[in-house]
């Protein structure tokens, strides 16, 4: 399975690269190819946009996206998330991945709690508001 790494890098130190790398590594080590942003090359003195663009290019040939911490909090993490949604790519949180179960990734049980949490939560909105 071919994963794509978003998260926020703008205005933090070194861009974030070390966090991608490392999660680059532990996802291979577990068997996923990765994306990673952090390895597009956009050549010399590379613009917010051309950076877009390329990261675009490469994420719509993944089959799902793993997102780092504090990836809401990024315009561009923001971005590839919505074109992965739209797109019915798997969108998973990074630090949920477990493990890869031939071409099914393996999500942590505290995952599916808080999936089950949220949705729970989204009912008991729905269900006040209807009252």
């Amino acid at each position: 399975m071919k994963l794509y790494i978003a998260g926020p890098m703008s205005n933090l130190p070194e861009l974030n690269f070390p966090a991608f790398y490392a999660e680059a590594a532990r996802l291979r080590a577990l068997g996923f190819e990765i994306v990673n942003p952090a390895e597009v090359d956009v050549g010399p003195n590379p613009t917010w946009l051309s950076c877009m663009r390329a990261d675009i290019k490469v994420l719509v040939d993944c089959d799902g996206i793993a997102l780092l911490p504090g990836w809401e909090k990024s315009p561009g993490a923001t971005l590839e998330h919505t074109i992965a949604r739209g797109l019915g790519l798997r969108v998973m949180q990074a630090l949920h991945i477990v493990g890869l179960a031939g071409e099914i990734p393996v999500i942590a049980q505290e995952a599916i709690v808080e999936i089950i949490e949220e949705i729970e939560s989204g009912a008991s909105e729905q269900i006040a508001e209807a009252q």
